[in-house]
């Protein structure tokens, strides 16, 4: 959480109710609980603590050659202009996950549409 925004207050209160949440699971292991975040760095670290949160999977960005078949994979039904160069975004130095890749190939695939449709 991040303590400089607006509704400080409303993310304490709502921290401190998950905590207690965790806190008040037996040990019976018949609960589970999944989180998910995309900024790790900004949970509270009583979250993260040994006997809340006992595993932690992280799912790294793409690299290279997964970025490459991310692209692949989205723009395989698309006609795409001989001047666009899918090996330029793969090789960006830009951190992007496969989320990112496919909007960022929707995106496009919706702007082509429309200035074709200006022509």
């Amino acid at each position: 959480y991040d303590a400089h925004s607006g509704g400080e207050r409303e993310i304490q209160r709502t921290m401190l109710e998950l905590l207690n949440q965790l806190d008040g699971f037996d040990s019976r292991g018949d609960v589970k609980v999944i989180l998910a975040t995309n900024r790790i760095e900004s949970l509270d670290p009583a979250l993260l603590r040994p006997g809340r949160i006992d595993r932690k999977i992280e799912f790294p960005l793409p690299d290279i050659k997964t970025r490459r078949r991310i692209f692949q994979i989205h723009t395989s039904r698309m006609t795409l202009a001989d001047d666009v160069n899918l090996e330029e975004f793969v090789m960006t130095k830009d951190e992007f996950s496969g989320a990112d890749i496919k909007a960022i190939c929707t995106e496009a695939g919706l702007l082509a549409l429309r200035e074709r449709r200006m022509k």
